[in-house]
Order: C-alpha cells, then structure tokens, then sequence
C-alpha cells in the first residue's frame, strides 16, 4: 500500500477524556473548532495561515462567542479534521488509501488551496492520489471503497470518478501488462511473476478482476460496470462472470434461493442492478444463473422489469435449462393453490419460441427459416415434457394449463412422443376425477404412431387411458410388427367391414362416451394377449403362424360392438367432432403432420 508523509515536527495533540483535543504549547489556545461532538483547543495563527475556511469563520466571531467555530458538516468528521489541523502545525501526519480521499475533502472544505498559501495541503494530495493511489490496482478500489460513507462527497464528484477511471482502465488493459497482484485478498504465487527471460509460467485469467470488484459498494460496483462496459474491451463472457461474482458475495444464499427478512431491500437491489448491467449478447451468462436471479427476484419482490428482462433472457438460452430450473415455485402469499409456478414458465417458453420467429424474416421481408437450430427445438421439446411430468403430480394443476404449455411447443418436432405420453400418464395417475371429455382433450396431445416399443407395451396395459387409446396402440405395434417382418399391414375381412353397416344405426354421441371411456379389465386383457403375440412375431417367433393369426385376432378383438362403431364411423366419413376420428385426435398434435401421413386408400385400419 502506498503511503506519504507530511510535516516534521512531533505530533503535541493530546486527547482529554473522549471528545476533547488540545494542543500541548506554551501558548495559550485561543480558538475553539467544534466538529460535532468533539471540540478540537487550537491556536489561531497556524490555522489562518492554511485555511481561507477559518480565516472567514474566525473574522466573523464575536466575543460572546466565546471564540467557538462550528464546523460540523465538515467531510470526514473529526478525524479528517484532525489531520488537517496537524497540518496547518507542521506536524507529522500519515496518508494512504485509507484516508486520502476524507482528508481531501475536509482540506478542500477548509479551502486550503493555493491561493492561500503555496504548496498547500490539497495540492499535496491530488500529487499523492494521481502519482500514486491511481497508479495502483489495490489502492484504487480501497479509495473507492473510503467514498461510500462520504456524504458530502457531491463537492468534489471528480475524485469518485477518477477512481472509477483508473479501475477500469486497469481491468480493461492487456494481460500480458498486468504485473500486479490479481486479487488484493492474497499475494503473488511464484509462478505468476516472470522468469529471467521474462515470461511467466502461469498467465493471469480474462477474470482477474472480478472478485475484487465484488467487494465493492453496490452502486459504486455498478458505475465501475458499466464505465468497463463502456471502454469495449473486455469481452462479454467475464462481464458475466463479474456479475455472477458480484451475486454470490453480495447474496450469501444466492446458491439456495435463501434471502434473510433483513437482507431483502438490498438483494433486490442486487437482482434489478445485475439485471440491468446483463450483457446483451445471448450465452454471455449461463441460463442456470439466470434461472437463479429470477428465483430470488420472485422471493423478493423486485421490479417488473427486471423479471421481465430475466424471462426474457432464459428464453433465448432456454436449451440449456434443466427441469429443475424450471421447477419455481408460488410465492406462499400467493392465492393459487399450485405448488409451481406454470405462468412463468410458459411465459419463458413463449420468449423461446418468438425469438425464432422474429428470425423468419429478412430485414427486406424475404421469407428465412428460424434462427434456432433443430437440435435447440428438440431440446426445449424434452424439456417441457420432463417438466410436464413433474408439474403434474400437482392435484390442483389445471388441464387447461398443462395441455397449453404442452401445445405451446407442437410446432416443434417431436421424434419420439414417450416424454409426452408419461407425462400425461403422471397427470390421469395423479387427477383421477376427471370427466370422459378432460381424459379425451389431454390424450389428444399424444400421437401413437410416435411411440417407443416400451411405451406401446406400458400404454397397451396402462387401466387410466381411454379405450380409443389403447386400440389404436395396438394397431400401430401391429402395423409396426407387419412392416419389419417386411409385409403390409394386414386388411380386415369382409365380415368385420359388413358389420359397420350395424353400428350406424347408434347414436354419435353414445358412440362417443362407450370409445372414450376407461377400458375394462376383459377388454385390457384381450389387448395384453394381442400385444404379446405381435411381439412375438416382431421377434421372429413363428412368424408365419403370427402374421397369418393377426387378422382373425383383431376380428376377435374388435368383435366388441362399441369398438366397431367407432372404427366404421370414422371410416364411413361420419362427421364428428375434433378428436372423434381416431387418427386425428390421438394420432397427432400436429394437424401438419396427420396430412403427411401417407395415404391408406383401399385399405381399413384403426388409425
């Protein structure tokens, strides 16, 4: 740490109880300085010698007075004072980082300028600060660090902006200049200063900087930012890092969602600051750490703006989420009864979803793709299927709300629909009041044709879907046994299709509520044994025997006067409501993707 010297003579001050000073001289004093609780015994020559200040002041008094001059919103107090006082007496005093900047400002108070006398005491200190205290890494956050506690520091702005200057200007120079110390909390390691050939053998980090900005005062760290920002040079990754720095010491629960009931006026102040000096380039912080902020700015109530702008922010980088991320929880004086909180997350899902349309277009209107790549898309669709799943173990989730959020991302692809499909099994396990119409609206999410072998077997067994779910299931195993055994899917016989023409004369909408409802014990074992078998077949076992038993099995199987009534209705053309026909309301969630099915003309299936 630097430090200088002024004066010569031996310091005569001497303290009577707490607050009271004297000068010990021959001479009797003849002034009185008080500085708010304390009283500072003082000759008057030595004080107007220095002080243009004192000498109006001391002019000015009156012998009822006493001789006693006020100077309570004196900068610094009386310590400051006091060292400007053993100045005006030439006795030693001591300067360093510490105390430079108060002592600056009580000289600068008392006018101990130049034109008083030459070689004064502020001219001696403005020497010491730019030759000096701004020439050092260490000295100048210390002297940053000194200014939060002077109040009337608005006299002399130019000394907190000179520091905020030097500070990044010393962490927006070149690494390869950076020869001091990079973190004020410890010394140098061996292997950080240079060889005889003047190399080091282990270079400084882009980072150097950040914890030790960390240290300082919220607003002065946030002016340092953004005069860092400002200068250009440091790249946005370690803007990110100072950040994310500056909150895990300023928010010691940040990690944990934690805040004290003491500590939440200044975290939120920590969250909008941090939130407002982000980086605007995307990836420039993680979106785990902005996951963080948004948690902790919810449990603290921050502004508008700033969860706005962190929604935003996990939006854009929503691949790199996880489903514990998303998992945030009501606030406890909410009024929902939900334990999570699915607004906000679909409201981050929708910032995804924009930003790639906002990417479709040119700036002259010429028609691109999205600016989001296909493995982004398939990312953030496993992502809300996993956070489906979790979110519906909630008994008090709506429907409306878990099928939006999952319809949200069905102009995405989804390769395979099994998240999808256990997601909506968690939610008929955990809501099993739900009418026949509610089951048949979430089970519309799912397309069958996009289901694993394993799911198919889970789904064929699964007591909580629909009927219309299962059957149609098991034609698409079936389908997908026949087709890599290398046959088509087997056409049913004429005397399955002439019973179509029993089933029209039934109601639609007893059709309706017999094909929607929960299948039954007989019927769920029927379809367990067809399953079997075409399992077998699709491993090779008496695969002959199998593909020739598949028809009269599923003329077995639907022999069930409520299965053939749908299955005809909907090949017949009877007109129905959405997700009456089988293949449009299970098949797909995509209306795009049941038009690109190929095409079944002359040929009867349960699709």
């Amino acid at each position: 740490m630097k430090f200088m010297k002024l004066g010569s003579k031996p310091d005569l001050f001497q303290k009577d109880g707490d607050n009271v000073w004297y000068v010990t001289s021959e001479l009797e004093t003849d002034v009185i300085i008080n500085v708010g609780d304390s009283k500072f015994y003082l000759h008057k020559f030595p004080l107007l010698s220095k002080s243009g200040r004192l000498q109006k002041l001391i002019r000015g008094t009156t012998e009822s007075e006493g001789g006693e001059i006020d100077i309570n919103e004196i900068p610094g107090g009386p310590t400051a004072f006091e060292i400007c006082a053993k100045f005006c007496y030439g006795m030693t005093v001591t300067l360093n980082a510490y105390n430079v900047i108060s002592t600056y400002c009580a000289a600068d108070y008392l006018e101990m300028h130049e034109t008083v006398e030459k070689g004064n005491l502020v001219y001696k200190l403005s020497v010491f600060l730019n030759t000096s205290i701004f020439r050092s890494w260490k000295d100048s956050i210390i002297v940053l660090q000194t200014t939060k506690n002077m109040t009337s520091l608005s006299e002399e702005p130019k000394l907190v902006n000179l520091c905020i200057n030097s500070i990044a200007s010393k962490a927006s120079v070149d690494l390869s200049k950076v020869d001091w110390s990079y973190t004020y909390n410890r010394k140098k390691l061996p292997e950080e200063n240079a060889n005889e050939f003047g190399v080091r053998t282990r270079m400084v980090p882009k980072d150097w900087w950040v914890e030790d900005l960390a240290e300082l005062e919220i607003g002065l760290y946030k002016r340092v930012l953004v005069s860092i920002k400002s200068k250009g040079l440091i790249c946005n990754e370690v803007i990110g890092e100072g950040l994310k720095a500056f909150a895990l010491r300023r928010l010691p629960g940040f990690n944990h969602g934690v805040v004290h009931d003491n500590d939440v006026i200044k975290a939120r102040s920590v969250i909008e600051i941090i939130s407002w000096l982000l980086p605007s380039e995307k990836g420039s912080v993680s979106c785990g750490f902005l996951v963080k902020l948004l948690k902790m700015g919810i449990v603290v109530d921050s502004g508008e703006m700033a969860k706005r702008e962190l929604v935003k922010r996990i939006g854009q980088q929503l691949e790199e989420a996880s489903v514990e991320d998303l998992l945030i929880k009501m606030k406890e004086d909410e009024s929902e009864s939900m334990i999570y909180d699915v607004n906000i997350v679909q409201e981050i899902v929708k910032e995804f979803i924009v930003q790639d349309h906002n990417g479709e277009f040119e700036d002259g209107g010429r028609e691109m793709g999205g600016i989001l790549s296909e493995a982004s898309k398939l990312m953030v669709v496993k992502l809300v299927d996993s956070y489906l799943t979790e979110i519906a173990k909630d008994p008090n989730l709506p429907l409306g709300m878990f099928v939006d959020l999952a319809e949200m991302v069905n102009g995405f692809s989804r390769p395979s629909h099994d998240g999808l499909y256990r997601a909506i099994d968690m939610y008929l396990k955990t809501h099993q009041g739900i009418t026949k119409s509610e089951r048949k609206r979430i089970c519309r999410l799912m397309d069958c044709k996009k289901l694993s072998v394993d799911a198919c077997m889970h789904a064929v067994q699964n007591e909580r879907l629909p009927l219309r779910v299962t059957v149609q299931v098991l034609f698409f195993e079936q389908a997908r046994a026949a087709t890599s055994s290398g046959s088509s899917t087997p056409d049913l016989p004429k005397s399955i299709k002439a019973l179509n023409v029993s089933s029209h004369g039934r109601s639609a909408t007893n059709q309706e509520d017999d094909w929607d409802g929960v299948a039954t014990a007989e019927e769920l074992k029927a379809l367990k044994e067809e399953l079997a078998a075409l399992r077998m077949s699709h491993h090779g076992h008496k695969s002959s025997v199998s593909d020739k038993a598949s028809v009269p099995r599923v003329k077995g199987l639907l022999s069930t006067k409520k299965i053939l009534s749908k299955i005809w209705s909907s090949k017949s053309g009877i007109k129905e409501n959405s997700g009456s026909d089988s293949s449009e309301s299970l098949g797909s969630a995509n209306p795009d993707e049941s038009k690109s099915t190929p095409s079944r003309k002359g040929r009867y299936s349960v699709s």
